[in-house]
């Protein structure tokens, strides 16, 4: 919320990377909202009962918030790709037309392309227990309790865990391996050392969260460990949605500027 509203406020921030790092911040709100608010509610209320519709809503909307965070991330790697390889024509490219584009093109396509899971589920109408042991209603514990037939679900969550692991994930290396390229020829040897620092960052979240969601939905045995699934669901609804903001946005020296002149203001106002 305080990156949203820095860059809101500061008009220095009003830049398609940036642009960028809100849409990702209102995925990382979002996402953590939708899973872990469950959890608190059970620790206040100590009630564990949740509706079937509610449900399926909340598998729904968590599975497409985790496209959208997909896709912006590839999309961030070609704006970075823009800004480092081709600086000339990076604003006449990635104008504010094609950033709200892009964005509005990660958000509808994420949550249409999950359409299809959510008629499946909708449909089962036998399930052999009431209890899922998960701290959120996940897809693949829904189809582990479910009698109906799950060959169809099965096969579209293979499928598409599939595509969306291979797809955005060398869609995004590849304008990271020409950046990297293009740093190699920087003839400063600390702004290669920076260059690379952030490179660095940005792949390690990226690796995080690929492997948590392989881990989540490729495995043929996802479900034989329960304990090990709801830890990498932890990872991506947690620790990911937190290392986010740390390494795109508050490891940037605008942000940090941004930051230390919002706390100056207030303090002087105050």
């Amino acid at each position: 919320m305080t990156i949203l509203l820095l860059v809101f406020i500061d008009h220095r921030l009003h830049t398609p990377m940036y642009f960028f790092l809100s849409n990702l911040s209102l995925v990382d709100i979002t996402s953590s909202t939708v899973t872990l608010h469950t959890v608190l509610l059970t620790f206040i209320t100590g009630n564990r009962k949740v509706a079937f519709i509610p449900c399926v809503t909340q598998m729904y909307v968590f599975i497409s918030l985790v496209c959208v965070e997909l896709f912006l991330l590839t999309t961030m790697s070609y704006d970075r790709y823009m800004a480092i390889c081709n600086p000339l024509h990076y604003h006449l490219v990635m104008n504010r037309v094609v950033c709200a584009s892009l964005a509005m093109f990660c958000w509808v396509l994420s949550f249409l392309e999950i359409i299809p899971h959510l008629l499946v589920i909708s449909r089962f109408t036998c399930f052999t227990s009431n209890e899922i042991n998960h701290f959120f209603c996940d897809i693949m514990l829904l189809v582990k309790i479910s009698c109906s037939d799950t060959s169809i679900i099965n096969l579209l969550i293979f499928t598409y865990a599939l595509v969306l692991s291979t797809c955005p994930l060398l869609l995004t290396i590849v304008p990271y391996a020409f950046i990297l390229h293009a740093v190699m020829r920087i003839a400063s040897s600390s702004g290669r050392r920076k260059a690379f620092y952030t490179c660095s960052l940005h792949l390690t979240v990226l690796f995080l969260l690929y492997v948590t969601l392989a881990s989540q939905y490729l495995r043929t045995n996802s479900m034989d460990n329960l304990d090990l699934n709801k830890l990498f669901s932890l990872l991506n609804t947690a620790a990911v949605p937190i290392l986010n903001p740390l390494i795109y946005s508050l490891k940037n020296e605008d942000v940090k500027r941004a930051l230390k002149q919002g706390f100056y203001w207030y303090r002087n106002v105050k």
